[in-house]
């Protein structure tokens, strides 16, 4: 197969979201015609069919499906290598990028990032931060979309290195008036009568949360599920559901809208997250610096 035509792959994904050549065309500038012609060169390229024309327009078919997912994610990457490398021209001497997981983004990591950063000796340092769950973390680190990840350290690291992080204490947040707001203490299996609201369907925390409930011959029930802390805070202020998340980060938010947290005592409760590279070794400069200060403000935590 032939090498594939950025520019071609981006009129692909313009006729896609659009679903109309014509109206691609207005948005490229370009006409029509041009545009049906490089479709065409595209699939003599890939040799399947990948778009179906309809009486109003045109879709994708499953073989376009599959193209447009690639399409998207060669298109990001280019344009990150742009940035980066436009970074270095204008003097920037170090670009690091890191995935990290929810919380650990909702709770020290940008403080973090924003000391070090403005460090006078790191003034030519860019970092860029991507927010995925924890196995999109680690998948990341290991095929190089990242030099540094954060997660929770119940991940899978196999094949990587790590190096210990902050931690933080599980709680569940709920209205003042509910039924366990006048415990100091909970453990999870005391909130398994009331619903609860996750985040999100398939993330770490979810399975370890039913994973318990299991363990007490139960099952989580949960009456919502989204996809950050705030809209689970949202539902708790209703009244609809309880929910358990970080001390850390529902405290806060609990004090302004009189909310009430109440830590877990579970075991599992502590979390500990981890930094994950390919290598310490083969970090770059900018890279290994940012380990090696993140190392020592999470010595601070333990």
């Amino acid at each position: 197969m032939r090498d594939l035509d950025l520019t071609t792959l981006r009129l692909f994904v313009q006729v896609c979201e659009t679903r109309n050549i014509a109206r691609a065309g207005e948005q490229a500038h370009l006409a029509g015609s041009a545009i049906s012609k490089r479709l065409a060169q595209l699939e003599d390229t890939v040799g399947v069919k990948l778009l179906t024309r309809r009486r109003h327009g045109v879709e994708p078919t499953e073989a376009g499906e599959t193209l447009l997912e690639h399409a998207r994610s060669i298109l990001g990457s280019s344009e990150r290598i742009e940035r980066d490398m436009s970074a270095y021209s204008a003097g920037v001497r170090g670009q690091v990028r890191i995935l990290a997981s929810v919380s650990a983004l909702a709770e020290s990591l940008p403080a973090d990032i924003a000391a070090f950063l403005k460090h006078e000796t790191h003034g030519g340092i860019h970092v860029d931060i991507e927010e995925r769950q924890s196995t999109g973390v680690v998948r990341g680190v290991r095929e190089g979309v990242a030099a540094l990840g954060i997660c929770w350290d119940a991940a899978d690291f196999q094949g990587l290195e790590t190096r210990p992080y902050r931690a933080d204490r599980l709680g569940v947040i709920m209205p003042r008036n509910h039924p366990l707001a006048r415990r100091k203490k909970l453990r999870f299996a005391q909130t398994l009568d009331y619903e609860h609201v996750v985040m999100p369907v398939n993330s770490a925390v979810l399975r370890l949360l039913q994973r318990a409930a299991g363990q007490e011959n139960k099952v989580l029930n949960y009456r919502v599920a989204v996809s950050n802390f705030d809209s689970a805070f949202r539902v708790v202020q209703a009244g609809l559901a309880i929910n358990v998340a970080p001390v850390e980060i529902a405290a806060p938010y609990a004090r302004v809208h009189d909310l009430k947290v109440i830590e877990l005592t579970d075991a599992w409760a502590r979390r500990r997250f981890a930094l994950c590279m390919r290598s310490a070794g083969s970090l770059g400069a900018a890279s290994a610096l940012l380990l090696d200060y993140l190392e020592r403000r999470a010595e601070s935590n333990l």
